[in-house]
């Protein structure tokens, strides 16, 4: 999993409020269990007309949005059904921060074990954060996951929380394989004592 440290980008602002993971990638992506290539599946049906071109309306399809790093999201982020999909056409997409007042749980703990990392402020922050986002080319917002703060374009700084050990884990890129591997050397020799120790089975 890629590390998480700082992060200097583009945010969009996307004002809508219980966007869940139906919204996020419809099911019709759901066939493949690979993590690459669903980024263009990214919030389809707001993205694309009927006919399959872009709607030019779109937040991500206007040009000072197109790359956008950060989204800067209504209340209720990520409910509905719990398909890691979610987390993973965001990322292949190029979001790799979601900022909100809230998620649902299941996408919240998604999001951390594919290198996303989802960020919960308050009411008011959010009002501060989407107003910066709103300017275009000029919505840039830097993400200091090891000071956790979140540094706007007019130098400003909101603090957020965030579980010690999620924070380590993002910071070294350990997803649950990566947290197994890191114990590799402590799981052989068990497995080389446990040989010695019962060398029948």
């Amino acid at each position: 999993m890629q590390k998480f440290e700082t992060l200097t980008g583009v945010a969009a602002p996307l004002a809508i409020d219980n966007i869940d993971t139906d919204m996020i990638i419809p099911k019709q992506y759901l066939k493949t269990i690979k993590r690459t290539g669903l980024g263009a599946g990214l919030f389809s049906e707001m993205r694309y007309k009927d006919d399959g071109s872009p709607n030019p309306d779109f937040v991500l399809n206007k040009p000072a949005y197109r790359k956008a790093q950060i989204l800067v999201a209504g209340d209720n982020f990520g409910c509905g059904s719990s398909r890691e999909h979610a987390p993973w056409a965001l990322l292949d997409f190029g979001i790799r921060c979601v900022i909100s007042t809230d998620f649902a749980d299941i996408f919240y703990n998604n999001c951390f074990k594919n290198g996303v990392l989802p960020i919960r402020v308050s009411p008011e922050d959010l009002v501060k954060l989407m107003d910066d986002a709103e300017r275009g080319a000029n919505a840039t917002l830097t993400i200091d996951l090891p000071r956790q703060e979140i540094r706007g374009p007019d130098g400003g700084v909101l603090k957020f929380e965030l579980d010690p050990f999620r924070k380590k884990c993002l910071l070294e890129g350990l997803d649950d394989i990566g947290l197994t591997l890191v114990e590799a050397p402590a799981i052989q020799g068990y497995e080389t004592k446990a040989k010695a120790a019962h060398p029948w089975l």
